[in-house]
């Protein structure tokens, strides 16, 4: 049983992912589990420069007090995992784009949707329309969830019910999709607790979903607050020095930011490890308040 940290290798970790990471951290420890780091490089377009970025991503992570499991996986070396849990699912070919799909209100059916479901334009194709279709585009595959109520409890936010619509699971180009291969991988890697950012929490009950479909257990779910910018938009590269490189540049050393990132979550930013792990639970419920970055304030 572990927790873990999952980064995509499309650039260096800003002060937010670390923040997440060390969250990840500290729950899966003081759950008693194992924890786990892997490396979601499946969108090779992105990810060009992965082995340099994901090496730097695991130099930050052990640089703010991190360990982990060994070995660090990459889901770019676990596709036919990936294939055989497509095969194992009720699929069928979708051609819309993404377009089609925003200005959808309604399914078929005349069912009124919630926003960004898909409607089920191709749910039910005929094989002929089908092959008129593959001219155009390749089609990716959906699941056929049809809809289905799903509730998934989070440690924070409680119970969180949502539509599960048919959601894709591997695109036009043959790649698993996101939601196919991250529960895919925590369900083999035995991960039963995730720990990530709030913005995901709404995934989550297609994800339990998708879980119970393909035979795993449902995982604990953490959502915890993102790190946003003065303007409270999520905080990303372009808001300037937020990587430990570029506070590195700036004169910040990692010890440094460790502490900020304590000090965001209203802990003693001079603690150790140890002494985190000691600290009592309600030590750690401003996990869920977002956290304010000003880089032109460092």
């Amino acid at each position: 049983m572990a927790g873990r940290f999952a980064p995509s290798p499309t650039s260096d970790l800003h002060v937010g992912n670390l923040r997440t990471a060390l969250l990840a951290w500290v729950f899966a420890r003081r759950s008693g589990l194992g924890f786990l780091v892997r490396i979601e490089d499946l969108d090779q377009q992105r990810v060009a420069a992965a082995p340099e970025v994901a090496a730097r991503q695991l130099q930050d992570l052990a640089a703010i007090g991190l360990d982990w499991r060994p070995p660090v996986t990459r889901q770019s070396q676990r596709l036919e995992h990936y294939r055989q849990a497509i095969a194992s699912l009720e699929t069928y070919e979708c051609f819309c784009t993404r377009r089609e799909i925003a200005e959808a209100a309604q399914a078929p059916n005349g069912a009124t949707l919630p926003q960004g479901a898909y409607p089920g334009t191709c749910a039910d194709l005929t094989e002929d329309e089908r092959a008129r279709r593959r001219r155009d585009r390749p089609g990716a595959l959906r699941v056929r969830a049809g809809g289905v109520s799903m509730s998934v409890q989070d440690r924070f936010a409680g119970t969180v019910t949502g539509v599960v619509d048919d959601f894709v699971v591997a695109r036009g180009d043959g790649t698993p999709a996101y939601n196919l291969a991250v529960v895919v991988d925590d369900g083999l890697q035995s991960v039963s607790q995730v720990v990530r950012g709030d913005d995901l929490l709404s995934s989550s009950p297609r994800q339990a979903w998708l879980a119970q479909q393909l035979g795993f257990a449902v995982p604990e779910y953490v959502h915890v607050g993102l790190a946003v910018n003065p303007a409270r938009e999520r905080l990303a590269k372009r808001d300037g020095v937020v990587s430990l490189a570029d506070l590195a540049a700036a004169g910040h050393d990692a010890r440094q930011v460790r502490g900020w990132l304590l000090a965001s979550l209203g802990i003693d930013p001079e603690l150790d490890n140890d002494e985190l792990l000691a600290l009592p639970e309600r030590s750690w419920t401003s996990a869920t308040r977002a956290w304010v970055v000003d880089p032109d304030r460092w």
